[in-house]
C-alpha cells in the first residue's frame, strides 16, 4: 500500500529552514504549490518529481530546485533519507527561475551537516544566518542541468544518445562512436560538454542508473542487470550504483 507524506503548511521559518526525514518506499507526496523556493535531495535513495508532466530524478549528490509557486508532486519507490531546504521568496530572486537539477557542492553538504549536528532547523544566531546566506549562494552558483539525464537534438550526438538509451549495454567507447559517425573523438567530447553539460562517460553512467532502477523495479536479479548494462561482472555494477545512490542495488530492492 502506498503511503502519503504530509506537505508543509504555512510559511516555513525565515529566511531559510531545513528538514531531514526518513520515508518508507512507496511514499507519495501529493501535488502542492508552495510560496517559497525548495531545494530537495536524497541523502540515501532516489526521489522522483513530476513538474507539469516532466520527470526529474534526484539521486544523492544531485538536488531538484523548485522555484516559488511551482506545482509539483513526488514519490519514492524505495526507502530514502531526504533533505528539504526552504528558501523564502525574497531570497529566490537570484536563484534559478525554472525547475532545475543542481549538483550539490561539498560546501553546501558541510553546512547542512553542521546544522544537523547541532539540531538547527532554522538559523537564528548571527553566525548561523551568515552560514545560511552562504548556503543560498551555493544554490545560486551550483552547476545546473535541465534534467538528471539531458538529451540533445544535435545531428551527431543525438542519434548516439538515443541508441544508448535503447541499448544501455552497448560498450562502445566515444572514439568508436566518433568513427561510426565520421567525426573525431574531440568533436564528440566537445559536443557532450556543450549540449549536455557533462562528459560522455558521466552521461552514460546516469543513463545506466536510470535503466538499472527500471530493471530492479521489474524484479531482475543484480547479476542479470549487470550483464544487460554491459558490465563484465556484478561488482563493477554495484560500485557504480553505490557511488551514484549511496546504497547497493540489493538495498534498493529492499
Amino acid at each position: 500500500m502506498k503511503s502519503s507524506a504530509p506537505r508543509t503548511q504555512g510559511d516555513p521559518p525565515k529566511p531559510v529552514s531545513f528538514r531531514t526525514e526518513n520515508y518508507k518506499g512507496g511514499t507519495r507526496f501529493p501535488p502542492a504549490r508552495q510560496d517559497w523556493g525548495e531545494l530537495n535531495y536524497a541523502l540515501v535513495g532516489v526521489v522522483e518529481f513530476n513538474v507539469e508532466g516532466v520527470r526529474y530524478l534526484s539521486p544523492p549528490h544531485y538536488a531538484i530546485w523548485l522555484p516559488p509557486d511551482t506545482l509539483h508532486d513526488a514519490w519514492n519507490q524505495h526507502d530514502i533519507r531526504y533533505v528539504t531546504i526552504y528558501v523564502e521568496r525574497a531570497l529566490c530572486a537570484d536563484l534559478p527561475a525554472t525547475t532545475s537539477t543542481l549538483s550539490i557542492s561539498p560546501l553546501l553538504k558541510a553546512i547542512l551537516a553542521d546544522f544537523a549536528s547541532r539540531d538547527v532547523t532554522a538559523p537564528e544566531t548571527a553566525e548561523d544566518l551568515r552560514l545560511a546566506q552562504v548556503l543560498v549562494d551555493q544554490i545560486r552558483l551550483a552547476r545546473r542541468f535541465d534534467s538528471y539525464l539531458p538529451l540533445s537534438s544535435d545531428a551527431l550526438l543525438g542519434p548516439i544518445l538515443r541508441s544508448l538509451q535503447e541499448h544501455p549495454g552497448d560498450r562502445r567507447s566515444l572514439a568508436e562512436w566518433a568513427r561510426m559517425v565520421k567525426t573525431t573523438e574531440r568533436t564528440l567530447s566537445r559536443r557532450c560538454q556543450d549540449e549536455l553539460g557533462m562528459s560522455f562517460n558521466e552521461w552514460r553512467q546516469r543513463m545506466k542508473l536510470i535503466a538499472a532502477l527500471a530493471l530492479l523495479d521489474a524484479g531482475q536479479p543484480v547479476q542479470e542487470i549487470a550483464r544487460q548494462l554491459g558490465y563484465s561482472n556484478a561488482s563493477a555494477f554495484i560500485a557504480m550504483f553505490h557511488r551514484l545512490t549511496g546504497i547497493s542495488p540489493t538495498q534498493m530492492k529492499g
